[in-house]
């Protein structure tokens, strides 16, 4: 059985009850909720959220038998302004102490970029960078152990995080059962290593598949030398391989989609499914 299904603001900003038509219009069961990027009607902002907030969006979402699998919660974790990391990682713990009245165990992020608009700069690889995402993480995960909740990081090629290995240096120095890994192979997958994806999403699988709570699923081609991310079934990732090694790793494992966008999520669903 496939545990499929698709980040809530794939679908647009609109209000829970419309979010909840959409979604379940396609038969999807389960969603990564990001309340900034896709709860319209509801102020989510620092310091709004409350039980009885949690409730009444994961009620909605119930009624039509949909799940909130992952919270979202996109922060720059190593924000260049000290001040603003601070705001950003208290925005963060406040999702972590809510998340279970959401229905849902786990709140996730990206590991950010030095600079604030989190677009690359080289730096973001550097010891310096990888420091500052850690003791942030950190904070995170103290949070999560009071709570019992999961903290859920994403590498991607251009970030802090940029390889299998790095992350598993992370999961390694923070040593907490409490953090754990949204999987996404297309997001290690760079111009220098494309070629070598199978490689790339074995590796990903060997260094960090006990620690894997959720995987993201889109597709890459090449655009003028530069990765670009497509909707699943549209592009070159091995979804043969994938989904064997999450077989093998991960049984009924939630695979997300990305990239969900209404004129071809028919074809992603029917897609993956196939292959799975």
């Amino acid at each position: 059985m496939m545990m499929l299904g698709v980040r809530a603001h794939d679908f647009g900003k609109l209000t829970v009850e419309e979010l909840a038509d959409r979604i379940s219009e396609k038969g999807i069961s389960y969603i990564q909720l990001a309340l900034s990027k896709a709860v319209a009607g509801i102020d989510t902002g620092d310091g709004r959220l409350n039980p009885g907030m949690a409730y009444y969006i994961r009620d909605v979402f119930q009624r039509k038998n949909i799940q909130i699998a992952v919270l979202g919660c996109y922060i720059n974790p190593v924000h260049p302004d000290r001040d603003t990391r601070k705001r950003l990682i208290g925005r963060f713990k406040e999702h972590i102490r809510y998340v279970r009245d959401f229905g849902c165990s786990i709140v996730a992020t990206e590991t950010g970029s030095v600079n604030a608009d989190y677009s690359f700069n080289p730096e973001n690889h550097s010891d310096a960078s990888l420091k500052t995402l850690i003791e942030s993480v950190g904070e995170f995960v103290e949070e999560a152990e009071k709570w019992g909740v999961i903290v859920g990081i994403e590498g991607v090629a251009r970030h802090v995080v940029n390889t299998p290995e790095k992350m598993r240096y992370v999961l390694d120095t923070i040593k907490s059962n409490n953090l754990q890994i949204v999987l996404d192979p297309v997001n290690y997958l760079d111009e220098n290593n494309y070629s070598r994806q199978d490689e790339v999403i074995k590796q990903s699988f060997e260094l960090l598949g006990d620690n894997v709570v959720t995987i993201h699923a889109k597709d890459f081609i090449m655009d003028s030398g530069k990765i670009k991310s497509v909707e699943a079934g549209r592009g070159s990732l091995n979804y043969e391989l994938l989904f064997r090694l999450v077989k093998e790793r991960k049984p009924y494992v939630n695979i997300l989609l990305e990239n969900a966008k209404m004129p071809t999520i028919d074809e992603s669903l029917d897609y993956v499914r196939n292959i799975y």
